[in-house]
């Protein structure tokens, strides 16, 4: 089983016309699946969205306690994960948070993703059978719903929700990369596929929730890769004390699901570093975290992120990519500390972009820190380069462009 390697351009398509883009397609109906992952999700429910709004039906099959709260109130959701495997996934990501490298990619694969499809096969056929979908979206780590989705021979797509796969992160370890590809192929011989694909490429419709600004050269992939941009959805209301912001250049530091011992480190580390600088710090973190902060630094247990994007000068994070497209949607440059899964890969294509600086983050240090952000806040060049991003990210369309997409999948599935 090998990945689509043909090389040509793109070349312009039926959706380039806007009389076309404007049509009134008749009514559809999409099931997405996604993995228990808060990552994942939000860009599918950026495009679901803008499906509903055109009319179609649009359901979610996945681990409902954790979707659930990340959609829209009265979200149809079909659980496909049994409940075996459910009580197990506090103690999977817990796991998976202590390693690094070459272990955490193969506990990725042999405890989560494949465990997970597994566990998602039979719900996943339920969910097809009763809500009797045109498309099926499937996340890349959804291995259960382009499989359902070939025995039941409907057309379905891949939802990217990080470019790291598009990369090539293992290009230099190929037995490596082949040990995932086979990870991928047995998984689909034991549940009854012999014509191998590689699940996480749709061979019909790829949405890839970034663009060549961030990833770097796309012009090669076939014309079925579509570089969408972000599908960022509207800003939540939250509550945030903005008449604190007093209108010094503004930091938001976040570690999103990163916590523990080793978060509460990096947090520390962050606010000494702008102990001194002439700027204003909001820190993300739980009660208690940062002890006696100085008084350039607010420190807030949830903040309004969307909203709070609008203010800020640089964003502090571990490189994930939703909090990554994020910033640079808005032109906000970033250091990136990056943690474990494809955060190292993100943080090299933030820097290769020029939109950020990286530095470690199990040893950061204060003054690493210091001169990263003075370099990204300065109105400079990687101000420049956050903004060519955003510019692109604009232009490619988004949530928009991945619905214009769906909508023209027509007639049988592959396989």
């Amino acid at each position: 089983m090998t990945r689509t390697s043909t090389r040509r351009r793109q070349v312009p398509s039926l959706l380039d016309d806007p009389r076309i883009r404007r049509a009134k397609v008749p009514e559809r109906r999409f099931l997405f699946a996604v993995p228990p992952l808060t990552g994942h999700v939000a860009p599918a429910a950026g495009v679901a969205a803008e499906l509903a709004r055109r009319g179609h039906k649009v359901a979610w099959t996945g681990h409902r306690a954790s979707l659930e709260p990340r959609l829209r109130p009265g979200s149809r959701v079909y659980d496909s994960v049994d409940g075996a495997f459910g009580t197990r996934l506090p103690g999977i990501h817990r796991d998976w948070s202590d390693l690094s490298g070459l272990a955490a990619l193969r506990f990725h694969w042999e405890e989560f993703v494949v465990p997970l499809g597994h566990a998602m096969m039979a719900g996943v056929g339920k969910a097809i059978d009763r809500f009797r979908p045109d498309v099926v979206v499937a996340d890349q780590l959804a291995l259960a719903a382009p499989v359902a989705a070939r025995h039941s021979e409907i057309p379905w797509a891949t939802a990217a929700a990080t470019p790291a796969e598009f990369t090539r992160p293992l290009a230099g370890e190929p037995e490596t990369e082949e040990w995932v590809r086979d990870q991928i192929g047995g998984f689909q011989l034991d549940h009854g596929i012999d014509e191998l694909l590689d699940l996480r490429f749709s061979d019909r419709l790829v949405l890839v929730f970034s663009t060549g600004a961030l990833i770097g050269d796309v012009s090669f992939f076939p014309g079925h890769f579509a570089f969408v941009g972000p599908a960022l959805g509207r800003p939540a209301p939250g509550a945030f004390p903005w008449d604190l912001l007093d209108g010094r250049p503004s930091v938001l530091v976040s570690l999103g699901s990163v916590d523990g011992p080793s978060a509460q480190r990096f947090l520390g580390t962050a606010v000494e570093a702008v102990r001194d600088l002439d700027v204003q710090a909001i820190v993300v973190a739980p009660p208690g975290t940062l002890t006696d902060p100085p008084p350039n630094v607010l420190v807030r247990d949830r903040v309004p992120p969307l909203k709070l994007l609008e203010h800020v000068s640089a964003v502090v994070c571990p490189g994930d990519h939703s909090t990554v497209c994020e910033a640079l949607a808005r032109g906000v440059p970033l250091v990136v500390a990056p943690v474990r899964g494809d955060e190292p890969v993100i943080a090299r294509r933030v820097e290769a972009a020029g939109a950020g600086v990286a530095v470690p983050f199990a040893d950061a240090r204060p003054d690493d820190l210091r001169a990263a952000l003075a370099a990204v806040i300065a109105d400079g060049p990687h101000r420049a380069a956050a903004g060519r991003v955003r510019d692109s990210f604009a232009e490619a369309g988004g949530a928009t462009e991945a619905a214009d997409r769906l909508e023209t999948l027509r007639g049988s599935g592959s396989g």
